[in-house]
């Protein structure tokens, strides 16, 4: 395999388009890379490249996700020639026929692992980038000398409390993702710092139990159909107070006071969620938080409904929302199987497009209800500070 050029050239759609045949075929992956097929083709003899052809000039990811035959397309660098330009890219940089645009490349390495060297995590795009880009730690020291928002080597929650910033640079910056790496950022960076971790399968410990508790004081002192009934239905109560926490109470970005306490207050409910995504121990909520949040609500169910019909739709709704906490986990850290594929690409696009819409995890039932709905076509949020 020869050895990968240090930079690659940048080429405009138009460029791309015009390779459209089965001796001079480029595809795109990601909209972003673009890949030499017909050199991939006459190396491979044995691969029928029939289908990538008939892509020719076009962007392939989906094709090749489908098909494992042309992972070696992807796999080796040689076949990379370059990168699609954005409009922008094309307007500015290209505009000048004879000038050669060149783009840094991370690494052959980072290449031939799907990297994107030019992913920003703290930049929305409208195209989620490969998965494999999410794992690799944001730069530290460069993030804090661009934003001047935290420096994620230091303790967050003091940065937070004395930070001298206004309430809609921190809204902006908190909502932009980062990535800490494979472990946590420090919070306290204190005793108090293993209170900010909860791992995914406390939530199943520590609640299920409870859900067949109440479930079986249900079954055994009610009609068992209308016991099911009544799970069922807590289950799609849970569904709703899902999307109206997420939307009203985890994002209350637009009715945030400018007040540090607050901010902080922000942060630790679901701002650090989105300030760092991938973090694998501040994906679920920890119980103590839960039993506040939950304490209205049990005592409204068993105060409104029926004895054991409160036993059942506490049961239903709790299931619910041990269901939401694992599958947030499972939504950030797992390929998922194929027919919740469609469901990881919603919230990821929640977190790295627009966090202003797609509040639904376990469904997006309610977003098409109340008109949130996140589509291919959705803009991405706006970001004031650069």
């Amino acid at each position: 395999m020869t050895e990968v050029s240090e930079t690659l050239e940048l080429f405009p759609a138009a460029t791309v388009a015009a390779h459209a045949t089965e001796d001079d075929c480029w595809v795109t992956t990601q909209q972003r890379k673009v890949y030499d097929v017909a050199k991939f083709l006459k190396e491979h003899p044995e691969i029928n490249g029939a289908p990538l052809l008939e892509v020719a000039g076009k962007d392939a990811t989906d094709l090749i996700k489908e098909l494992p035959a042309f992972d070696a397309l992807v796999a080796d660098s040689t076949y990379l020639v370059g990168y699609l330009a954005t409009e922008l890219e094309a307007e500015e940089l290209l505009g000048n026929k004879n000038h050669k645009v060149e783009v840094d490349i991370v690494s052959e390495t980072a290449t031939k692992k799907g990297l994107d060297p030019t992913f920003d995590s703290t930049t929305f795009v409208a195209d989620l980038p490969a998965e494999e880009n999410f794992a690799v730690a944001t730069n530290y020291k460069k993030d804090f000398e661009k934003h001047h928002f935290l420096d994620l080597e230091k303790p967050l929650l003091p940065q937070i409390l004395f930070g001298d910033f206004t309430k809609d640079f921190y809204v902006d910056q908190v909502n932009r993702p980062r990535h800490f790496g494979k472990t946590s950022a420090p919070l306290f960076g204190n005793f108090l710092e293993p209170l900010t971790k909860t791992a995914w399968w406390v939530i199943p410990v520590v609640w299920l139990p409870v859900v067949i508790y109440h479930f079986s004081v249900a079954w055994k002192n009610q009609n068992h159909f209308l016991t099911v009934f009544l799970f069922g239905v807590g289950v799609f109560v849970w569904t709703f107070i899902e999307y109206f926490l997420h939307r009203f109470v985890f994002h209350f970005d637009e009715w945030l006071p400018q007040n540090n306490v607050m901010f902080v207050i922000h942060f630790l409910l679901h701002g650090c969620h989105h300030y760092l995504p991938m973090d694998p121990n501040r994906l679920v909520m920890p119980p103590s938080l839960f039993v506040i949040l939950c304490t209205p609500f049990y005592w409204a169910v068993f105060r409104l409904l029926p004895l054991y019909w409160a036993y059942a739709g506490f049961a239903g709704g709790l299931f619910g929302y041990v269901y939401y906490d694992e599958c947030h986990y499972w939504l950030h850290h797992s390929k998922m199987p194929k027919f919740m594929r469609k469901l990881k690409k919603f919230h990821l696009e929640h977190h790295y497009k627009n966090y202003q819409l797609a509040f639904g995890i376990t469904s997006w039932f309610w977003d098409n209800v109340f008109g949130t709905y996140l589509y291919n076509d959705s803009p991405v949020s706006p970001m004031k500070y650069n």
